[in-house]
């Protein structure tokens, strides 16, 4: 009999492989393929996207290669990200305490699901995360990296980007909580409007500037709000990957838009 507190994988074998040796190779290659920047040191938030691998797993990737050799570190993952398949009124939590996938299972921060609850527009709602892929195609990427982990799994739906930043005020936690913004960039536009359209959103997100609307990104909620948090954080926004998925998967027709960005403590500078 199926445990009900385990949120089984909905996009296993579409959006990535459900073989565990299949799945551990393509990660594994994804990883040794991106080239992480020096200068981005164990972020506190990144941006990255959420669509099948073969399309923005690259894209991904290059974010995750961020946090090699800092397993040890992170020990709670936020997870943010749009509601696909069913609307949400402000922000649905799971029901399911246990999120699984080919790699195996992890679990939720059950302290910060029982606090957030407590908020009048956050609600729990299993049906709204039992098919939803954004939060999903990170799980993999972050059981390869990281280690000892827990999540905060969070679909947001109607609400503000003043919200969200206030929700993640309550979740940022201390060097150890790491928060991942799931979003891709705009949708099926022809690829040279696709990257003038995604060129500009990117310049927009390394300003800081918290005004992206939902045919820029279709998870410009949740990154409205980090920008909002990180202007409070005085967190500096890093440019680590801005392809499509043209450029990815071959097709230039109808592309997807797909960026990586980390967001790090700004260093103190030291004088000799």
């Amino acid at each position: 009999m199926a445990n009900a507190s385990i949120r089984r994988p909905a996009v296993a074998g579409a959006f990535y492989p459900a073989d565990p040796r299949a799945l551990n190779t393509m990660i594994g290659d994804l990883l040794n393929a991106a080239m992480p920047l020096e200068k981005v040191h164990w972020p506190k938030a990144v941006i990255v996207p959420h669509a099948g691998y073969i399309y923005s797993g690259p894209i991904a990737a290059s974010a995750y290669a961020s946090l090699r050799g800092a397993a040890p570190f992170y020990r709670r993952v936020v997870l943010l990200g749009p509601a696909h398949r069913q609307p949400v009124d402000g922000f649905a939590l799971p029901a399911s305490q246990t999120f699984a996938t080919p790699l195996g299972e992890i679990s939720l921060d059950r302290a910060a699901w029982e606090q957030l609850q407590l908020a009048p527009d956050i609600h729990v709602d299993e049906a709204a995360h039992a098919l939803e892929h954004s939060l999903e195609v990170q799980l993999p990427f972050l059981q390869t990296v990281l280690e000892h982990i827990t999540v905060v799994p969070l679909l947001v739906g109607r609400t503000t980007a003043g919200r969200v930043a206030d929700v993640l005020e309550t979740l940022w936690g201390q060097e150890e909580t790491l928060i991942v913004i799931s979003s891709d960039l705009s949708h099926y536009l022809p690829y040279h409007q696709a990257n003038w359209r995604d060129q500009a959103t990117v310049e927009e997100i390394l300003r800081l500037q918290p005004q992206l609307n939902f045919e820029q990104a279709c998870g410009a909620l949740p990154v409205n709000g980090l920008l909002l948090a990180a202007q409070r954080h005085h967190l500096v926004p890093t440019l680590l990957d801005h392809r499509n998925s043209g450029d990815t998967s071959g097709d230039r027709n109808r592309v997807v838009g797909y960026t990586s960005i980390a967001f790090c403590q700004e260093r103190p500078h030291v004088s000799h």
